[in-house]
């Protein structure tokens, strides 16, 4: 289908970008990498008078180096963040995470914010971020604010983002030296993930000294898996240890029921993968590691 008629501004800054989406009150929608949004509208599920392009805002794109953290532009490019050397030193899991996305051409047109905000609980964006404690960079009519990856994300297709704000760069605390691994299920290519898990560990000798976890579609939001981080704390390197601390990841969470398979079933799928995740950065997987 065509959508519907709507008038388009492409504003260089945020601040133009801010009055435009004020301007254009409830009828206004940003784009960004359009992945998300441009199929809506095609399917008249969406139909805003007006759209405002991110694209043009040089202020929006890029990955930096912040001290303790790096920082990634919203519109930078999945395909950008998935190869950026910044990236890959401080923060692996985010780049392992990306580079599942979709496609090629996915990965060149969506945007690493544009993903985050769009907050679909089956992206592989959200669970990394908050594995991480992402904090992101908002500003609004109101002026600029930072909010935790713990707060960012409210409920199904929901974030923090107000109405008249915009999601203008995340910054992600390095974990450089940590291991990492992203492992996601899905039953063809290019699916959006059944169950996805990101894990971190920092390790220490022959051990776990701490880790950090998050779940893919097993809720409305991503899901920390605290008590399986506590667990691996001192766990020994070694598959069998790994995977008993690991086999509770599913438990007290809410996925989704559908056509991909019922909530027990990705209970199971959550406790598999998060051991092959952590198993896999800490280079003990083999090939017996247990099947979903």
């Amino acid at each position: 289908m065509i959508p519907s008629a709507f008038d388009y501004q492409a504003p260089t800054s945020v601040d133009d970008a801010l009055a435009a989406l004020s301007a254009a009150g409830d009828e206004g929608k940003v784009l960004a990498g359009g992945q998300s949004l441009l199929p809506v509208m095609r399917l008249r599920l969406a139909a805003p008078e007006m759209i405002i392009d991110l694209g043009r805002i040089a202020e929006l794109q890029g990955v930096s180096d912040d001290g303790d953290a790096i920082v990634i532009g919203a519109m930078t490019p999945h395909h950008v963040v998935a190869s950026d050397p910044l990236v890959a030193e401080h923060g692996a899991l985010i780049a392992k995470a990306t580079q599942t996305i979709a496609d090629p051409q996915v990965r060149h047109r969506g945007t690493f914010g544009g993903a985050l905000a769009h907050a679909d609980p089956a992206g592989d964006l959200l669970a990394p971020a908050l594995a991480l404690d992402a904090e992101f960079e908002i500003a609004g009519s109101g002026g600029r604010r930072t909010v935790p990856a713990s707060e960012f994300f409210v409920d199904l297709f929901t974030t923090a983002i107000g109405e008249d704000e915009i999601l203008t760069s995340v910054r992600v605390p390095k974990t450089t030296g940590w291991k990492s691994d992203y492992q996601k299920f899905t039953r063809v290519a290019q699916q959006w993930s059944i169950v996805g898990v990101a894990a971190a560990i920092r390790v220490e000798g022959d051990s776990i000294a701490e880790a950090r976890i998050a779940l893919t579609n097993m809720g409305s939001t991503p899901i920390r898996a605290s008590a399986v981080e506590q667990a691996l704390s001192g766990c020994a390197l070694d598959e069998t240890a790994i995977a008993a601390a690991t086999a509770s990841a599913g438990e007290g969470t809410n996925p989704p029921s559908d056509t991909n398979g019922d909530a027990a079933f990705r209970r199971h799928l959550a406790g598999v993968l998060t051991g092959r995740a952590v198993s896999t950065a800490a280079g003990v997987v083999s090939s017996s590691a247990g099947a979903a």
